[in-house]
């Protein structure tokens, strides 16, 4: 069975022709890509490559029939004569939008990564050598200049809040380095998360995406641009009508971040978060299942400084409700740095609601919520006990060192998980350390029992447990009671 995956590096728009609601399909897009086609740039890169480099390949999927077998010598010939250990370029291609006359444009930060050398070629044939004003790689955005001797035909960036689900879309790029291309299509879905950064709130559309997209330009029927082509989903390389862009309304203030500054400034909260599970808002008594669990506060930070604490849901933020956990990130980067905003959580089964001051994230955070599961198992079981199918012993010096801890690290450590068990299913391994219940240290196996009775007892199926999986903490949903698998 073919396995869809995310493709980065490319993505233009050819849309199925479905009947929109809003307006009517325009009888050409002609005039449009006339006037817009002369902003949308090529933009290609050079990377020199050391020693080591593969040898050349271009055809691995040439069938073992006799007629193809020339074919296959010369090649293997070819790469037998090459050096390996000579230095030579790779080069890869994308697309690009001036919005500026003076010669500033906009790409994903994946077309230039790691370019030794960046060319922008024009609709009539010019080229620049482009040099690099800054790039945000937790968006994928880059701004590069080029200095033309003369004013530069350039769009503007729309209102991306304003599309609606069946609004035309068009799009204009370089796939497979057909500078020029155009495609038109439909916004598909809105706010689409693909797991790219903490910032995901992507426009979804059926344009049709492919290699040497990444980069270039959606327009709105205006000709403003509301979107920055990214990425594609398939599951061989090629569109099939699933495509994604970032929209404006996050691109526009990240790239005039970065034409004044070189950089970002985004506003920062100094907590870590997941998301809430049906059972996680079960065992701390949220009516549903909304906004975002804070995992660990960063020592000094504006969360802390506000009275934050490991265990809150934050359900609101600057008067936005959270319905899911991943629209926080963007709230507070796009707050001013020093504002005072409210900031409604979640504790002791009720609202709270509290004024914070937003300072300014640094380049190592990413305010998103850390996964992994360690694969270690503990060969002692020296006093360990079974509770809802976790194997529990308390930490000792052999232990810590058994599972690299820190001589003062506390918790109880998990030698095994039964299989079957709902402790397996949340995700629970052996090598994890159990920090606290319900906001409480435990340190014995005795603790962690009580802490469950005592949720049980509150009318709880489950329990909010912190655990230390591969040195990253997360919160848990465990359940309360023995019998339930």
């Amino acid at each position: 069975m073919l396995r869809s995956i995310l493709i980065l590096c490319i993505l233009p728009c050819l849309l199925a022709a479905a009947p929109a609601q809003a307006s009517p399909m325009p009888p050409s897009f002609a005039d449009l890509v006339d006037k817009l086609s002369p902003a949308v740039v090529n933009v290609s890169t050079e990377q020199k490559v050391k020693a080591g480099a593969p040898g050349l390949m271009p055809f691995p999927d040439l069938p073992d029939t006799p007629e193809f077998e020339p074919f296959r010598q010369f090649f293997n010939q070819f790469n037998n004569n090459q050096d390996k250990e000579t230095p030579h370029e790779v080069y890869s291609l994308g697309s690009g939008f001036i919005i500026d006359a003076s010669g500033y444009i906009v790409t994903n930060n994946h077309v230039i990564d790691d370019a030794d050398e960046i060319t922008v070629t024009l609709p009539d044939k010019s080229k620049y050598k482009a040099k690099i004003i800054g790039r945000d790689k937790k968006t994928d955005l880059a701004l590069l200049k080029v200095d033309a001797k003369k004013p530069l035909p350039y769009v503007t960036f729309g209102d991306s809040d304003a599309m609606r689900v069946g609004d035309w879309v068009i799009a204009i790029g370089n796939p497979y380095g057909l500078g020029g291309s155009v495609t038109q299509g439909i916004i598909s879905a809105r706010q689409r998360n693909i797991n790219s950064g903490p910032f995901d709130d992507f426009l979804q559309t059926d344009a049709a995406i492919n290699r040497g997209n990444s980069g270039g330009p959606l327009f709105n029927e205006k000709g403003e641009v509301i979107g920055i082509n990214t990425a594609i989903f398939s599951p061989s390389g090629g569109s099939i009508g699933i495509g994604f862009a970032i929209p404006a309304a996050v691109a526009g203030p990240v790239i005039k971040q970065i034409k004044k500054y070189g950089r970002t400034h985004r506003g920062w909260l100094g907590v870590k978060i997941q998301d809430v599970s049906d059972e996680a808002a079960e065992s701390v008594g949220l009516p549903k299942s909304e906004g975002a669990l804070v995992i660990e506060i960063t020592p000094g930070s504006p969360a802390e400084k506000a009275g934050l604490k490991a265990g809150d849901v934050i359900t609101s933020y600057n008067g936005h409700d959270l319905s899911e956990m991943r629209f926080l990130p963007r709230l507070v980067a796009e707050t001013k740095i020093g504002a005072s905003v409210p900031l409604t959580f979640w504790r002791d089964n009720e609202a709270k609601t509290i004024t914070v001051t937003v300072g300014e994230l640094k380049e190592s955070e990413d305010g998103s919520a850390a996964e992994g599961a360690s694969g270690k198992e503990s060969g002692s079981k020296k006093g360990s006990e079974t509770i809802i199918g976790l194997g529990l012993a308390p930490l000792t010096a052999p232990l810590r060192d058994e599972l690299g801890l820190g001589a003062k690290q506390e918790g109880l450590a998990v030698l095994d998980v039964a299989g079957d068990s709902e402790a397996a299913k949340a995700g629970m391994r052996a090598g994890d350390v159990i920090l606290d219940v319900n906001g409480g240290p435990t340190h014995t196996v005795a603790e962690f029992r009580k802490a469950l009775e005592t949720a049980r007892k509150a009318g709880r199926k489950y329990a909010l447990v912190k655990v230390m999986q591969d040195k990253d903490t997360a919160f848990v949903a465990l359940p309360t009671s023995e019998g339930k698998k």
